[in-house]
């Protein structure tokens, strides 16, 4: 689920238009798009259409008209140092269990980056599959950190395991 503070604004209709343009790959990891802003559902329709009409590109997933701002002060999404009456820039991770897994906010006059929100997903989904933990800068194909061991017998086992590219006892990588 991702907010943005007003339809018919420039750098909302880009990062929509980027939502839209990859859905695909989003599709690809199953998972479903969600928009949201405080705007009505009119005011949603017209800017679809409106930057359809205008760019070819058509903002394929639903956009909540959050008019009495419920989900976005439910969802932390209106900040007082930017404003009252606007969804500042979120992006929320929810997984299948409806749980919040990452939170990604941005200032109003800053736009989201659609490489960092896909990289994000695909760590979470990588890191719940097998267990393990993602680097810095980490991408799909990339060596992953295997947890630290936690008793003498799972130290000895780390320590003689060869398949580990280990730094130290407990910071050791694998590829998966």
């Amino acid at each position: 689920m991702f907010s943005h503070p007003a339809d018919f604004t420039p750098v909302c209709t880009t990062e929509m238009s980027g939502f839209a343009q990859r859905k695909s790959e989003f599709v690809a990891l199953n998972t479903e798009l969600l928009g949201l802003s405080i705007d009505s559902i009119h005011a949603h329709l017209g800017w679809v259409q409106n930057v359809r009409e205008n760019t070819g590109v058509y903002f394929d997933f639903p956009i909540i008209a959050d008019l009495d701002m419920k989900v976005s002060k439910l969802y932390g999404m209106l900040q007082p140092n930017e404003s009252e009456t606007a969804a500042v820039r979120a992006v929320f991770f929810i997984d299948p269990e409806k749980k919040i897994r990452l939170v990604m906010y941005y200032p109003l006059n800053v736009g989201r980056n659609m490489d960092e929100i896909l990289r994000a997903l695909e760590a979470l989904q990588t890191s719940d599959k097998y267990k393990v933990a993602m680097p810095l800068d980490w991408k799909k194909g990339d060596k992953v950190i295997v947890s630290p061991p936690k008793t003498l017998d799972e130290l000895n086992e780390r320590l003689s395991d060869d398949s580990l590219e280990k730094v130290d006892w407990y910071l050791a990588k694998k590829s998966i």
